[in-house]
């Protein structure tokens, strides 16, 4: 059973940054897609950035530029660099995961992630 475990969220004020990881565990196949999403109160869950174990990264219109995905598949590990921080990026964020191949420079859907964190809370203060 796969299971994912968040880490480095925290309260920022804006312009600062914060770095999250996420520990993957119970898994040996290939093909293992990983991505992060994100939901303030009253919204939807919504795609932020993903990235396959060939290092090909899909990221949110929103976050372009500001934020960076990447995973040390040694250490089975998924990171989001968060730079530039804005208050409307404060929200729960959430690690996701599954085994498929996407191909694509866009976070799918979050419908093709069966396995999910518990997720770690964003604050970004003006």
């Amino acid at each position: 059973q796969v299971q994912l475990v968040e880490s480095g969220g925290g309260s920022v004020q804006a312009g600062g940054s914060l770095r999250l990881s996420c520990g993957a565990y119970g898994y040996t196949s290939s093909y293992f897609y990983m991505g992060w999403f994100r939901q303030a109160p009253g919204k939807e869950r919504e795609g932020v950035a993903s990235i396959d174990d060939n290092a090909t990264t899909g990221y949110a219109d929103s976050v372009k530029g500001r934020f960076t995905v990447s995973r040390d598949n040694a250490k089975n590990t998924l990171y989001l660099q968060m730079d530039s921080l804005k208050p409307e990026d404060t929200a729960m964020y959430y690690c996701a995961a599954d085994f498929f191949s996407w191909g694509r420079a866009q976070v799918p859907p979050k419908s093709y992630f069966r396995y999910w964190g518990q997720g770690t809370q964003v604050t970004v203060s003006s």
